[in-house]
């Protein structure tokens, strides 16, 4: 039997989902790396999926990290440098080493031999009424575990599939996932996946539809429920940007943003050279508010609270504003083991 969840916005379900384990909902299940609660079989429904920040989870989480992952997605690489230094737990649980197994944005970009973002755009410019445009990122061959259960690495994808389907004029978008963390994992699974049907809708040139997502295990780690239990509902600031372009527009700016957050990632990279590029930067604004939110996280990395407050005052996008305010809030404090 199917438990859903549904709601207005990411934080709306996400919230809901939440209220669940709170309430001792699901079963304790083991794990490769601990105890869990589990609801199997869970479906989720964003109705807009451009509101894709869960805001209210406690502590927050990494704004500048979801970023990234958009972008390290969409440009098809899996060079794990690139995210670690945005969340430099990561390696801990995907694996040490220059690239990552599991990349989404490799997996449908390159893994298979084809892009299989510009395959699905070129299948639905020509026919909008297929059904059969679908996103492998599960292989097989790579990812199943051998004969005793052992895994074959620590950085098998979570997301296996994504199904699109442009129904009255809208990019409608189902996401299949093997294994979901409520506390860890979805609140940056909604961010990747809901940007990546905004940029395929603007690709079409349709509107954006529902996000629903099927998740087989749901869970929450013991250790994570009393932050679940402290992650109470906050009034979400709206997303202003959109990320619907051309094709040519969009792949474009997607490329130069990369491009543009290796002087981040550069340690010879000064935080003064970070706001002189973030000012300087000549993409659209919403390409502009993430690199203005990353860069601001770049000049914090480099203790210089003054100018990330500075980068971050020239980003037009309030909810970029009141995630990174939230994050900030967490280095006012004593350090803590929360994973970002």
């Amino acid at each position: 039997m199917f438990r859903v969840f549904q709601g207005q916005t990411a934080d709306d379900v996400w919230q809901e989902a939440a209220s669940a384990f709170r309430h001792g909902d699901g079963i304790i299940q083991s794990s490769r790396v601990g105890e869990t609660r589990e609801i199997l079989h869970s479906a989720m429904s964003i109705a807009d999926p451009t509101q894709r920040w869960v805001i209210s989870r406690f502590p927050p989480i990494n704004p500048a990290f979801a970023i990234a992952e958009v972008v390290w997605l969409i440009t098809g690489r899996n060079d794990s440098a690139f995210l670690n230094y945005f969340n430099q737990q990561l390696p801990k649980y995907a694996g040490r080493g220059s690239t990552y197994h599991g990349a989404y944005g490799y997996r449908l970009r390159h893994h298979l031999g084809i892009d299989q973002l510009e395959r699905a755009y070129q299948a639905l410019k020509g026919k909008p009424y297929s059904r059969q445009a679908v996103l492998q990122i599960w292989d097989g061959k790579v990812d199943l575990p051998d004969t005793s259960g052992e895994e074959a690495s620590p950085d098998v994808p979570c997301n296996i599939m994504s199904i699109l389907k442009v129904r009255r004029g809208k990019l409608e978008w189902m996401q299949i996932l093997r294994s979901n963390d409520l506390y860890r994992g979805l609140p940056y699974n909604l961010v990747q996946f809901t940007s990546l049907q905004e940029v395929i809708a603007g690709w079409l040139e349709v509107e954006i539809g529902e996000y629903n997502q099927v998740s087989n295990s749901l869970h929450v780690y013991s250790q994570d429920l009393e932050n679940i239990s402290d992650s109470l509902p906050n009034e979400a600031a709206v997303n202003t940007d959109s990320l619907a372009f051309a094709k040519k527009d969009s792949e474009d700016s997607f490329k130069e943003l990369s491009q543009q957050i290796e002087s981040i990632i550069n340690p010879n990279t000064s935080a003064d050279e970070l706001m002189s590029k973030a000012i300087r930067l000549n993409l659209p604004q919403p390409f502009r508010n993430m690199f203005c939110l990353l860069c601001a996280e770049g000049a914090r990395r480099r203790q210089r609270f003054d100018m990330a407050n500075k980068i971050m005052a020239d980003c037009t996008n309030s909810a970029y504003k009141q995630l990174y305010d939230r994050w900030l809030m967490r280095f006012l404090k004593p350090a803590s083991s929360v994973h970002p």
